[in-house]
Formats: structure tokens, sequence, C-alpha cells
């Protein structure tokens, strides 16, 4: 479980889908490495999360999930801003892994 958040959102499909943005960003094969998450926590509310898929030879790519801008931002193994994503976020549930 990565925690309760007041929104709802479907994070299988955003997990899949930044997994899938991260490896074509980092040139990898999806599901071929392991993709670990956080929660991002602020005033200890669940704020958004932390995406990061451990490649080849120490490489991370990661990305950020921020439920109050309803956005993801994906970084190369650089740590370079490469792209953002908008998210449909909507009503209360708990977020599960």
């Amino acid at each position: 479980m990565i925690g309760l958040s007041p929104r709802q959102i479907d994070f299988s499909t955003l997990c899949v889908t930044v997994e899938k943005k991260l490896c074509e960003l980092g040139h990898l094969v999806p599901h071929q490495f392991p993709m670990t998450q956080r929660e991002v926590i602020r005033s200890g509310e669940t704020v958004g999360v932390y995406f990061c898929v451990h490649g080849p030879r120490s490489v991370k790519l990661t990305a950020i999930c921020d439920f109050s801008k309803n956005t993801v931002i994906f970084y190369g193994s650089d740590g370079i801003r490469r792209e953002s994503l908008h998210v449909a976020v909507r009503g209360p549930v708990a977020i599960s892994a």
C-alpha cells in the first residue's frame, strides 16, 4: 500500500504508463528492469509518488507524480527534466500498489 490520498487515481494504469515512458526515454525494454515507487509526503499528507526505473549499469530514470498539479514529470538518467504528462485525478480513495 502506497498510502491514502484525498484523490482517486488508477494507480496500476499510472504505473504502466510511467514505466513505459521512462523506458522509452532511456531506450530500455519495458518490464525488463525493476521499478520502485515511494510516497512524496508534505506536512504529513501524501502529495505525490516518486517512480524510479533501475536500469543496467546503475542507470536510474525517474518520474514524479504531483497530485496537486495532476501531472507526471519525467527525468532522464542525467537528472534533466525531459517531459511532463497530465493525469486524471478525481474523488477520495486509497492508492495501492
